[in-house]
């Protein structure tokens, strides 16, 4: 609705509440007149006048105050079409009361105002509830559609970006590929032709560009993870553990790691995902193990309408003021001399397992190591 034609409307609704305010208080004063004339108590006709005078005023007031209220002025109308409704109600429920046999009204008109004007009040109250009701429900389809609007084009500038990272990923292995591929030719082919710092910058370069090659590998798959995976099957945790530390055997034999586990349960996902899943944070397990042999173990246990899979290493631990910022797209605490990788495989992590339905955070004392869990929905077995 156009703003001008609700200014109308709200116009229009607030008026008629005051009308009808303001004909109560007139008619309150011709009665009050006529029978303070004809001679009954003072006091009756002031306690009666005031009963009718006392909503009219009501009336006034509230049609004044009703751009104070949470409402579209568009549903003023409603409130005075609540007004006379419950007068036309009390009209009525008194004129049947009046002329039926058994009984009936000494004063017909003084009930009649007196009645009225009090329903007319009920009207109000009930007619501004139900006024700030409808809008309240207009304001949460205003805002759903709205929130409808912005999911809509983040879904788009998602699937943009998406498309844009895979197909940015995706153009640039063959570049590198040539770049490393040549530059290893010139380190063996001009070797004897080339000084120690010759053969250092070939060697930073070579490097530069391997580096650059598992970056552009992380952001590919990372980038890649929704179209992947359709459609999910049914897998055993146990079995894709097993994959992914058989997948590992080499660093474990190396770094003498010990990784014991419990019985891990059965869930609907993508088993070639949850197993880059369990490699990721087992491989990190050991990067991240300080100067003892690692220790590792994982475990499961059920957490409402979720299973809830950790990863327990007894490594070095992460400052609580980094353990949001470690599953972020190339976020690194440590340099690459320290401790080597691409800042991507946890990023891949948390959007593997929220691909799933799922969450993943983690639990450390710096002094004591870390635990690594997700979550992903159960299923009946």
């Amino acid at each position: 609705m156009s703003p001008a034609r609700g200014t109308v409307s709200g116009t229009t609704g607030r008026r008629t509440v005051a009308t009808l305010g303001a004909a109560y208080i007139v008619f309150a004063g011709g009665w009050a007149y006529v029978r303070a004339t004809g001679g009954e108590p003072s006091l009756n006709v002031l306690i009666v006048t005031a009963l009718i005078v006392g909503p009219g005023v009501i009336l006034i007031y509230g049609a004044h105050r009703l751009p104070a209220y949470d409402i579209t002025p568009n549903y003023y109308p409603v409130i005075g079409q609540w007004c006379l409704g419950a007068i036309v109600v009390m009209t009525a429920i008194l004129s049947l009361y009046h002329f039926q046999p058994a009984d009936s009204f000494r004063n017909p008109h003084r009930s009649f105002l007196m009645f009225t004007a009090l329903s007319s009040v009920a009207g109000l109250g009930v007619g501004i509830y139900d006024a700030r009701a409808r809008t309240r429900a207009l304001e949460v389809d205003r805002r759903n559609r709205e929130l409808r609007r912005m999911q809509a084009l983040l879904e788009e500038s998602n699937d943009r970006l998406e498309q844009f990272a895979s197909a940015a990923s995706h153009d640039l292995q063959e570049p590198l590929r040539m770049i490393t591929r040549y530059l290893t030719l010139v380190e063996h082919r001009y070797a004897d032709a080339l000084d120690e710092d010759g053969r250092e910058f070939v060697a930073f370069a070579i490097d530069g560009a391997d580096r650059l090659q598992e970056m552009t590998d992380g952001l590919l798959e990372y980038s890649r993870v929704e179209a992947d995976s359709d459609s999910f099957d049914r897998v055993d945790l146990d079995d894709v553990l097993t994959d992914a530390l058989a997948n590992l055997h080499v660093r474990i034999d190396e770094s003498g790691a010990a990784v014991t586990w419990d019985s891990l349960p059965l869930v609907d996902g993508d088993r070639r995902q949850l197993r880059q899943v369990f490699q990721n944070l087992v491989s990190n397990a050991i990067t991240y193990c300080g100067d003892e042999p690692p220790r590792i173990h994982v475990s499961a246990h059920r957490r409402g309408q979720d299973w809830v899979v950790s990863v327990r290493d007894w490594g070095i631990g992460i400052d609580s003021d980094d353990q949001d910022r470690i599953f972020d797209v190339f976020q690194r605490l440590h340099s690459r001399e320290e401790h080597p990788g691409t800042g991507i495989g946890l990023a891949l992590c948390k959007r593997i397992v929220e691909h799933h339905g799922g969450q993943i955070w983690v639990e450390s004392d710096p002094e004591g190591g870390s635990t690594f869990s997700f979550s992903l929905p159960a299923v009946e077995s």
